[in-house]
């Protein structure tokens, strides 16, 4: 009986040839599909076909331009692309919409390239590794990956002129200090992402400020503001007085939740470490308390024992602006998770720096700024859900009352059905 063999059977070289030729049988395949394109744009453009008369005159063909390597998906195919002579003056003159000129990538390439920059390889890394895919002859170099990026710019500017017309209940406001390259001088992105009517989260702005200054959070929340956003109802940040002063300004309205994270960090740097252990334990407590007189009560116990251990410092701290870490108590439970810490805003973040810290390029502040709105919108698209789903969030906006997380006074019925 007569076998055959599989390719997996065949030696490594015989392998490695089919692989070539049908690496090469695609390539030219390409080739042929994108000139026939072309050639067919070109009798649209003409009203006639090759040795075809037309009814109007409107140019001649005028053979090919110089071959091209254009690089589609991860191949590139040399290209000739035709040319068009004696237009008329009153006719539009020829120009391809498919290959337009100084076009050496398709659109997905360019995309897939911009993709692959966010994730993590540098600009420096393209070439090198996108050689192997398109070729030796491929148009690729350094600053075509920087190309790629000048549309982010453009893409920010839309987005930061957008109006804003939904109702955001919550916003959580940060400032992030990235390291990705910045400018000597104390910069940082203001960030602030808003909870929409049906729980999602959603990025309402990410400005250059200088440090955390109160002007400086003055001026986004304005911009917000004037673009149409609402007062929140509250606003959770870590202890950065310049926020909570602009918001006093812009939004008087707007209650303040303090970040119980930030509050522990604090607290802890106060005290040895040989106390941490049993610091955490108790402040857990405190933290995760049922309801506010529970809370107020193991906050009066921690303190006691702060001033035990001789930790005066960090007892008074504890009592530091109280009222605001305990406003979540009079929204939903299902909330609380959400609006005890800024997580929100620091997880996103922990993703951002992955990639800002892989490739530390964004020398100047704006390219920091566009790559991080970039990589935070892509990411923006698996945000987590607010817990209790649009039907808690319609309680809270139109006004329903909660005390310790339970729901007390159900708002009317039309200012529901309105919501």
């Amino acid at each position: 009986m007569r076998r055959y063999q599989t390719p997996h059977a065949l030696a490594p070289e015989a392998g490695a040839v089919i692989h070539d030729t049908l690496e090469t049988l695609a390539r030219e395949g390409a080739r042929a599909m994108l000139e026939r394109a072309l050639r067919a744009e070109v009798d649209e453009h003409l009203g006639r076909a090759r040795y075809a008369r037309g009814p109007a005159f409107s140019g001649y063909r005028n053979g090919y331009a110089r071959p091209r390597e254009i690089g589609i998906g991860t191949w590139s195919v040399e290209v000739r692309a035709p040319r068009v002579r004696d237009t008329p003056p009153d006719a539009p003159p020829f120009a391809s919409t498919i290959l337009p000129r100084r076009r050496y990538l398709s659109a997905s390439t360019q995309r897939l390239f911009a993709r692959l920059y966010l994730e993590g390889l540098s600009g420096g890394d393209f070439e090198p590794a996108f050689r192997e895919l398109l070729g030796e002859r491929a148009p690729l170099s350094a600053s075509t990956i920087v190309r790629l990026k000048d549309a982010w710019a453009a893409d920010y500017a839309r987005w930061r002129e957008r109006p804003i017309s939904a109702r955001y209940a919550y916003i959580w406001a940060d400032g992030i200090y990235l390291g990705a390259g910045l400018e000597a001088e104390s910069s940082c992105l203001l960030v602030v992402i808003g909870a929409r009517a049906d729980g999602s989260k959603e990025l309402l702005a990410l400005e250059l400020g200088y440090r955390e200054s109160t002007e400086s959070w003055a001026d986004v929340l304005r911009s917000l503001r004037g673009r149409g956003l609402a007062a929140p109802l509250v606003a959770v940040g870590d202890g950065a007085l310049g926020l909570w002063a602009a918001l006093r300004t812009v939004y008087p309205s707007t209650r303040h939740q303090r970040c119980w994270n930030h509050r522990a960090m604090n607290l802890a740097d106060k005290l040895p470490k040989r106390l941490g252990p049993e610091f955490r334990a108790r402040f857990r407590a405190l933290y995760l308390a049922p309801t506010r007189i529970a809370c107020e009560a193991a906050r009066d116990e921690l303190a006691g024992w702060l001033h035990a251990q001789g930790q005066d410092p960090a007892a008074e701290t504890l009592f530091r602006d109280w009222d605001d870490f305990v406003t979540f108590y009079d929204f939903p439970a299902e909330h609380w998770l959400h609006l005890r810490t800024s997580n929100p805003i620091e997880s996103v973040f922990a993703g951002v720096r992955l990639r800002t810290d892989v490739a530390k390029r964004a020398r100047v502040r704006e390219n920091a700024l566009y790559l991080v709105f970039k990589i935070v919108e892509r990411l923006g698209r698996h945000w987590r859900v607010l817990n209790g789903g649009p039907t808690v969030m319609t309680l809270v906006l139109v006004g329903a009352r909660f005390a310790d997380g339970v729901l007390v006074q159900v708002a009317p019925r039309e200012e529901v059905q309105a919501a």
